[in-house]
C-alpha cells in the first residue's frame, strides 16, 4: 500500500513539473499574457482538466516559477555574502544576477510591473503576489546602512524601490544597448549615489 502511495505521489510530482516546464516554454515563446492554460497543457501533453488538479490559474503557475527564480537569487547572494564583500558589491552582484535571470525569463516582468504599480496599495497587492526581489534589495541596503557603507539619509524602502524599478525601465528602454548592459549602467549610477565616500570597515 505504501509503495502505491509513493508511486502516486511521484506521478503527481512528475505531472506538476511537466506543467511548470511547459509553462516556462510557452511564456517565453508567447509571452505571459498571450499564453493560455490550453497552450500550456498542449505543450505538456496533458489534458486541460489535469491542470486544475495542480494549479488554480496561470497566474499561480507564474508565481511558482518566480519563487523558484527568487530562491536561485537568494542562494547566489548567500554564497556571495560568505565572501565578506562590501554591501555595495553584494548589492551590485544581486542586481546583476537578477538581471540575468529576468533576461532569460522575460515573462517575469509583468509580475514585477504589477508589484511596482501596487507598492503604495498593499491591500491590492497581497504578499504572495510579490516576487521577493525587492525584499532582497531591502535587506542588503539595510545591512549596508548599519555597517556605515550606504547612506542613511535616504530611507531603505525608497532605495530598494529604485533598484526594483530598474528592470522595468530597462525592459522598455529605446536605447541601443542590451537589457543587461542597460541594467548595469543604471545600477552603477544608483550605487554611486548611495555609497558613502569613506565607508566603515
Amino acid at each position: 500500500m505504501s509503495k502505491k502511495i509513493n508511486l502516486r505521489e511521484q506521478k503527481k510530482l512528475e505531472y506538476r513539473q511537466k506543467i511548470l516546464s511547459a509553462a516556462v516554454h510557452e511564456f517565453k515563446e508567447r509571452g505571459f499574457l498571450n499564453t493560455s492554460v490550453s497552450n500550456i497543457m498542449q505543450k505538456a501533453d496533458l489534458g486541460v482538466g489535469t491542470f486544475y488538479n495542480y494549479f488554480g490559474s496561470k497566474e499561480e503557475v507564474l508565481m511558482n516559477l518566480v519563487k523558484n527564480l527568487f530562491a536561485e537569487v537568494e542562494e547566489k547572494i548567500q554564497a556571495q555574502a560568505k565572501l565578506k564583500i562590501s554591501s555595495i558589491e553584494l548589492l551590485e552582484s544581486c542586481c546583476m544576477h537578477t538581471a540575468e535571470i529576468i533576461d532569460e525569463n522575460k515573462f517575469v516582468l509583468p509580475l514585477l510591473s504589477s508589484a511596482a504599480e501596487h507598492s503604495d496599495k498593499p491591500e491590492q497587492s497581497p504578499k504572495n503576489l510579490s516576487p521577493g526581489f525587492k525584499e532582497i534589495f531591502g535587506k542588503i541596503i539595510s545591512f549596508g546602512q548599519e555597517r556605515g557603507q550606504i547612506r542613511r539619509d535616504i530611507p531603505t524602502d525608497l532605495i530598494s524601490e529604485m533598484f526594483h524599478s530598474i528592470y522595468q525601465a530597462a525592459a522598455f528602454s529605446k536605447l541601443k544597448i542590451s537589457f543587461k548592459e542597460n541594467v548595469r549602467l543604471k545600477v552603477k549610477i544608483l550605487l554611486d549615489g548611495i555609497a558613502l565616500k569613506n565607508p566603515q570597515a
